[in-house]
């Protein structure tokens, strides 16, 4: 039976992710590796994410011990195995602004011009932040510090479900402000599941006078519980329908994973229908999910690539 073009065009029209251009930016996020065998993840995850032209990639960091040293090894590896920009995040729990100040520069001297500044959590969950006695006092104070070691390029957080240690959603967006002001140029956010909340969040800050670019942070689900966990410890709200999508889905890990590709895929494209055009993901150090995510979007692997995975 031959298909006429309206017909076909009508089909593209019935699809939410058909016929999208492509024209969104996308970063990808890791995490520092503790074994041997977690590298080799994450550097598969890398490489098969890089084909996508990310606008940068970045790597967390453990503040102290081997933890940081792991943060340092993997921004080094990440630079020499890609030409992908790569971003290096930095807090300030637990040093004093000289050691602080050390580990931006051995990034700076590692190749990084891109730095995540964070204020970091110290203590238990739920313990208020006390810096340390030398130390940058919060975020703000800590992207002054680094404008004034080097050129870097700096994001800094966002929370568009409010901080779990603001004291309202006005202070935490002034606190955000502070950050910008300071010498920031980019925002990105904690991760959330209502496209409503980033669009209302965003809309906020502009009637703020915040100007600065703020990409939401997506992160797809791996592991439902494990997410859950991180939403308690960061103020995001995980909301009850998403509960009953993953309600026996514990033991079907295949099954999980397609719920949770679509999920985040309706996710990206209802904030694409909204405005948004960068996008900055979550990896937790896998890829599968996030392809097929970027290709629903439109940022098609080229063929050649397709050819090398098939």
């Amino acid at each position: 039976m031959e298909v006429s073009d309206s017909q076909m065009a009508k089909a593209g029209r019935d699809s939410q992710f058909a016929g999208l251009p492509g024209d969104i930016s996308v970063s990808f996020e890791f995490y520092p590796p503790a074994t041997e065998t977690a590298e080799e993840q994450l550097f598969r995850a890398f490489h098969r994410l890089a084909p996508f032209a990310p606008s940068f990639v970045s790597m967390t960091y453990g503040a102290g011990g081997s933890t940081q040293s792991r943060s340092i090894a993997g921004v080094q590896r990440l630079i020499a195995e890609g030409e992908v920009p790569v971003a290096a995040h930095l807090t300030c729990v637990g040093a004093s602004r000289e050691e602080v100040d050390a580990v931006a520069m051995q990034f700076w001297d590692a190749g990084v011009r891109h730095i995540v500044a964070l204020r970091g959590d110290g203590g238990k969950p739920g313990e208020p932040f006390v810096p340390h006695p030398d130390g940058y006092e919060n975020a703000a104070d800590l992207v002054a510090g680094l404008r004034k070691l080097a050129d870097f390029e700096i994001s800094v957080a966002a929370y568009p479900e409010v901080h779990p240690d603001a004291t309202s959603a006005e202070a935490d967006l002034d606190n955000l402000k502070r950050k910008l002001d300071a010498g920031a140029s980019r925002a990105l956010t904690q991760f959330f599941f209502s496209p409503d909340a980033f669009l209302r969040f965003r809309d906020r800050a502009a009637a703020a006078g915040i100007d600065a670019p703020i990409a939401p942070g997506i992160l797809p689900v791996t592991n439902f519980a494990q997410v859950c966990k991180f939403a308690g410890a960061c103020g995001a709200l995980v909301p009850d329908w998403m509960h009953a999508m993953f309600e026996g889905l514990d033991d079907h890990p295949e099954t999980r994973k397609f719920v949770a590709t679509t999920i985040t895929a309706d996710l990206c494209r209802s904030l694409y229908d909204g405005g948004v055009r960068d996008f900055h993901f979550y990896t937790l150090n896998r890829a599968a999910q996030l392809e097929a995510v970027c290709h629903l979007m439109g940022r098609r692997l080229p063929a050649a690539r397709l050819e090398a995975a098939a």
